[in-house]
């Protein structure tokens, strides 16, 4: 799973609780080009994406993982309706828990056709 944050602490935070929940984890990418480049080169299953990588809102990377029908979690600390670009996609709110992560892994696997229930 590709983790694409440029907060340090959070994407440790968001590194042990993806582990905790047995996914491996490429990243964390703290740059839009850096996320870009682990896109087209790794196998990538699903996304954690934060709307906002070091001021530039992340619209380049959801269009890419779109592109490549990815499943993408969009992470934000603005508010569900601070990027339209992540429509279609589960919003979690910063700062986030595990529980919330998992809940929304799940709807983007499953919305996807990733997972069954």
């Amino acid at each position: 799973m590709l983790l694409v944050e440029d907060e340090s602490v959070i994407a440790m935070m968001v590194e042990d609780f993806l582990t905790d929940l047995g996914v491996t984890v490429i990243g964390p990418a703290t740059s839009i080009n850096a996320a870009l480049e682990l896109i087209s080169t790794d196998q990538i299953d699903a996304a954690v994406l934060d709307l906002n990588i070091r001021g530039e809102l992340s619209e380049r990377v959801a269009d890419a993982l779109r592109l490549r029908r990815i499943p993408m979690v969009c992470a934000t600390g603005y508010g569900e309706g601070a990027a339209e670009f992540a429509r279609g996609a589960p919003i979690i709110d910063k700062p986030y828990s595990k529980d919330k992560l998992a809940t929304a892994l799940q709807s983007a696997l499953h919305s996807a056709g990733g997972v069954d229930e």
